[in-house]
């Protein structure tokens, strides 16, 4: 038997999230600077026989039932719309937690696509690819090439890749399920909001001390809100403040992941260290953020 295809599904870091409306069509407009992980789940692909997937890893059990995994979600929806489309079965190792706010199940989805796509003989660009992300969740467009973007709209309205300075930091996420639907209804316009990010401000900062300000003046609109449904997200938040070295710390996506962005490689593992020791029934993750690939 051949080997089975791989792709690493890598976690989505939004460094700023602002809420600009609520649509008509009960979405949200935002934007957002979003970065990724050097870990992540991994998702493998057999070709041939019934589209299934299976699931193991630390986070597996928290994953649901596999006939509602978001892998299966967007083989169907590509399968749409490239006739003849090869598929067959999934494998999913699910290290990430769920519901967390750093897009596991959106990676997960844009992995299997890009899965597919090998195994079909489609090119990344194919706008196929693009259709079907988009027909799966709001994120999974940003995550089809996880590379560092500017995301506007509902999230299908996406910068070119952007080239930011490499940024070390510590993810923690204190154990706590949120789902975002509820996070979002939670959300009410703030008083006043931080001018738009710029293209060109982002494009020209090519250092920690250039990017921080910009990423600084920027918020988390959701992060009141996700505070309010689970108080463990401001404990988090305290916790890293208080680490030697912490530049920043914010909530990512719609909770209850945060993290922090730290000056050096070496604070950043000391301060997930520290964590550990002190809080170890978090998840804790020290991390290289920015480009995936």
């Amino acid at each position: 038997m051949p080997e089975p295809l791989v792709e690493n599904a890598p976690a989505k870091i939004n460094l700023t999230l602002r809420v600009l409306r609520r649509r008509s069509d009960g979405y949200h407009d935002i934007e957002s600077l979003v970065v990724f992980a050097d870990f992540g789940d991994f998702l493998s692909f057999s070709p041939g026989g019934d589209l299934a997937v299976t699931l193991s890893g630390p986070s597996a059990a928290d994953a649901g039932e596999s006939a509602d995994n978001l892998v299966l979600k967007a083989a169907r929806a590509l399968a749409e719309r490239v006739p003849g489309l090869g598929l067959g079965s999934f494998h999913l190792d699910k290290q990430l937690p769920v519901a967390a706010g750093i897009g596991g199940g959106s990676s997960d989805a844009a992995a299997a696509l890009r899965l597919l796509a090998r195994a079909n003989g489609l090119v990344p660009d194919d706008p196929r690819l693009y259709e079907a992300a988009r027909t799966v969740g709001a994120d999974v467009p940003v995550c089809l090439d996880p590379c560092v973007r500017l995301m506007r709209g509902i999230g299908e309205v996406l910068s070119a890749p952007l080239g930011l300075p490499p940024l070390r930091a510590v993810l923690v996420n204190p154990g706590v399920a949120l789902a975002t639907k509820a996070v979002f209804a939670g959300w009410t316009p703030p008083a006043a909001s931080p001018p738009p990010l710029a293209l060109e401000a982002l494009a020209k900062a090519t250092s920690l001390s250039e990017l921080l300000p910009l990423v600084a003046e920027q918020t988390n609109d959701l992060e009141l809100s996700a505070i309010a449904l689970a108080p463990a997200v401001a404990e988090a938040l305290a916790a890293l403040r208080t680490q030697p070295g912490c530049k920043l710390a914010r909530m990512s996506g719609s909770g209850a992941s945060c993290f922090a962005l730290f000056g050096s490689a070496a604070e950043a593992l000391a301060a997930g260290e520290a964590l550990h020791r002190t809080q170890p029934g978090w998840w804790v993750r020290a991390s290289a953020l920015g480009n995936a690939h």
